[in-house]
């Protein structure tokens, strides 16, 4: 526990590279990463960062266990009265309570640790209320089951999850207890806040019951203990003394056989002050071998120091196997992303090719288009046949579009919750956007016509519109306009016609890069807005090889 500098300032900005990873993807573990991620912070927060910045702040000692195992009984026969509601039915604004000597309120009066809980304060058992720090947020109850009621009532003036301090002189210095809410409760922020104490704790007391213990929501946080190498004590409540043998003698073996075989136990006999409706105190004999075993790790320097110490450097061995597991989720989330972007990238460029190629055939002079190219120009206008290509022009790039949405459809097919990260297609907005592209282009035709038409010279000055429907007809009629080529050279000469078609063809390559672009970069926005990047597995391994050289 002789912390160095350094060490925390490695541990402050690997808590950071934690905080700033993301998986938005629904990607499978995506959901598991993100637990491990706030379970992680939690224990950093909670935990080891103020136990490593105090380790001479007293042990906190977190209760936790499913529903109706009886944490709250325990929790008040520890202390000698009742400091927290008994019972199998919760309210779904259920406030843990902490419990600790007096000489020791200041430890948990402000955010050293549970940052993100506020305060409920009430008066010590003395009748001396403890005042909250002037940053601390919180209410002042009245005492005893009047005060627990008062702040329920003021609880709705902040959202947050509060934590309620009772101090009690039964406690020795330099142990406190907690009661957390059910790790199996019906309300989910509730087994999200039980999940959150119990990785603030130096000790886990696990309860469970006679009939429950071989369950897997103890089992769940029996392994999780294993892994993190925590102190950890488990208690078998409500146990009928004509099985206590047995009960004693299976759990014991299945403790052995997970490898927690050194675990200490504890039983407490069926009572009936154990079930709902009872007094809510245990007989002082059934929890002395707890009380004493707990005291004894407060008061007693070599094992205060072994209880601490364990706990701590068993979280930081964690960071070890669960860091790599965040980084590797990391990198299947750029992974995922990376291959999505390509295949939108991949599916627009393949539509910029088809436009290129249909243009070069011919394919836009077809139908009203081809019918005016004909009639040209006895029976059609250069503006109705303008009108036409331009017309045409749009349809073959609408349906360019089509097809590139099309092809990603089919290319997520087989994933469609990632492919639910690209914004939807939307044919009507798009027909817009390309309209007014296609004008654009348009009018820019118009204008290099006119240039070339200003820089010509010729006796008699050439009809721009005329010349404009000829350079449409040449760029996007193919063979089938062959003849609109002839016209230009004949109107402008063959070195401006060429210029010209060369301008109208850059146009053109500009005219579909923004459009095509356009409707890729919309797809594909909400993904960039993710910003999943590679940065996020790199700086979370980079870290995590800073704190093991500092350890």
């Amino acid at each position: 526990m002789d912390v160095r500098p350094r060490l925390l300032d490695a541990l402050s900005a690997l808590r950071d590279r934690v905080d700033a990873a993301r998986f938005p993807l629904p990607l499978p573990g995506a959901a598991r990463a993100r637990r491990n991620r706030v379970e992680l912070l939690a224990q950093l927060d909670d935990y080891l960062v103020p136990r490593l910045c105090a380790p001479e702040a007293p042990l906190l000692a977190v209760v936790g266990g499913s529903t109706g195992a009886g944490k709250s009984t325990l929790v008040n026969s520890l202390v000698g009265r009742r400091v927290t509601e008994a019972g199998v039915l919760r309210p779904t604004t259920y406030t843990p309570v902490l419990v600790c000597h007096p000489d020791d309120h200041h430890w948990f009066a402000g955010p050293r640790v549970l940052p993100t809980l506020r305060r409920v304060w009430v008066p010590s058992q003395d009748g001396v209320t403890a005042e909250p720090p002037p940053a601390a947020q919180g209410t002042q109850g009245a005492q005893g089951a009047q005060g627990m009621q008062g702040m329920q009532g003021a609880e709705g003036d902040d959202e947050r999850p509060g934590l309620r301090i009772e101090t009690d002189r039964s406690l020795p210095r330099g142990l406190a207890l907690l009661d957390a809410p059910d790790i199996d409760s019906l309300v989910a922020r509730n087994r999200e806040l039980a999940a959150e104490l119990i990785c603030a704790a130096d000790i886990w007391v696990l309860v469970t019951t006679a009939t429950r213990y071989a369950d897997a929501v103890p089992w769940h946080l029996l392994r999780a203990a294993k892994e993190y190498d925590v102190t950890l004590v488990t208690v078998v409540d409500r146990v009928p003394h004509q099985v206590t043998g047995e009960v004693s003698r299976q759990f014991g073996a299945l403790l052995e056989a997970a490898g927690l075989g050194d675990v200490p136990r504890f039983t407490i006999p069926e009572l009936p002050e154990s079930v709902a409706g009872g007094s809510g105190l245990l007989p002082v004999t059934a929890v002395a071998g707890l009380r004493s075993w707990l005291i004894q790790r407060a008061q007693d320097p070599a094992s205060r120091t072994v209880a601490r110490a364990r706990t701590a450097n068993g979280v930081l061995a964690s960071l070890g196997t669960r860091l790599p597991g965040l980084a590797g989720a990391a990198a299947v989330q750029h992974a995922a992303a990376v291959r999505l972007l390509q295949r939108a990238e991949d599916a627009y460029a393949r539509a910029a090719e088809r436009v290129r190629r249909d243009a070069a055939a011919g394919e836009a002079l077809a139908g009203d288009a081809l019918t005016h190219w004909r009639g040209h120009p006895r029976d059609s206008t250069p503006e109705e046949l303008l009108n036409a290509l331009t017309n045409a022009f749009t349809a073959l790039l609408g349906c360019a579009v089509d097809a590139a949405d099309e092809e990603i459809a089919t290319c997520v097919a087989d994933d469609p919750a990632v492919g639910a990260v690209l914004a939807p297609r939307d044919a009507e907005g798009a027909a817009d956007r390309i309209g007014v592209a296609v004008r654009h282009w348009r009018r820019c035709l118009e204008e290099i016509v006119e240039e070339e038409a200003r820089a010509v010279e010729r006796g008699t000055p050439a009809d721009t519109e005329r010349v404009t429907a000829l350079l449409a007809a040449a760029l996007l009629g193919g063979r089938r306009a062959h003849a609109a080529g002839e016209g230009l050279a004949e109107t402008l000469g063959a070195r401006s016609a060429q210029r010209l078609r060369e301008r109208g063809v850059a146009l053109i390559d500009e005219c579909l890069e923004r459009v095509l672009d356009a409707e890729r970069d919309r797809r594909t926005a909400p993904l960039e807005d993710l910003d999943v990047t590679p940065d996020h597995q790199v700086e979370l391994i980079a870290a995590l090889s800073v704190l093991q050289k500092e350890r």
